[in-house]
């Protein structure tokens, strides 16, 4: 689904990562670790189409095929759950977008709140919510920066559980607690 081959990122004279080399099939998770500043979160934004590479190759699937979660939730604060994900699922083309969204807010525990505003929503709401929105058009690949982020324990066990059953997907996840992921890592890409 995914290949990078010798792929560096530079701003100026700032060297981010370099010579990169990963290849994620389906039913793969590529773990992503290093110390802050290794160039976790430029890379899976590298990856996802958001930022162009400085150097190397890159073959990824098209746009619609990929769900990215960054550092940020990506949502309409002005609108409600069931607002952000019928735009997201109109941009995407879901064809049943109303009955998947039900589905996701619904799993995510998001129903009961689905007609209040985001704005309203504590950081750990917001990264639920952020969460139904990767898994809206049913990517293919996965590329997560630090999914656990605000997440309560019931949150985190809820992730942990849907992480377990995306095995059939590409997924790319860069933590800082390797350790929560571990078990279900196929592969380790380290950043110095």
């Amino acid at each position: 689904m995914l290949t990078a081959h010798d792929l560096s990122k530079r701003f100026g004279v700032k060297r981010v990562f370099e010579r990169v080399e990963l290849e994620v099939a389906r039913g793969e998770l590529v773990l992503v670790t290093g110390p802050n500043g290794s160039g976790k979160t430029t890379l899976l934004r590298v990856l996802a189409g958001l930022a162009a590479p400085t150097g190397g190759e890159l073959v990824r699937p098209r746009r619609g095929e990929i769900g990215f979660l960054g550092h940020e939730p990506h949502l309409y604060r002005e609108l409600t759950p069931l607002e952000n994900l019928a735009l997201f699922g109109r941009l995407y083309r879901v064809p049943e977008h109303r009955e998947r969204s039900g589905m996701l807010l619904e799993r995510f525990g998001l129903w009961h709140v689905r007609h209040e505003r985001v704005s309203t929503f504590s950081r750990g709401m917001q990264q639920r919510l952020a969460l139904c929105r990767v898994l809206l058009h049913d990517p293919g690949l996965l590329l997560l920066d630090e999914p656990f982020n605000a997440l309560d324990a019931d949150g985190a066990a809820l992730l942990d559980r849907t992480l377990a059953e995306l095995a059939d997907r590409a997924l790319v996840l860069a933590t800082h607690d390797p350790r929560r992921v571990e078990s279900l890592a196929t592969r380790r890409l380290a950043l110095a």
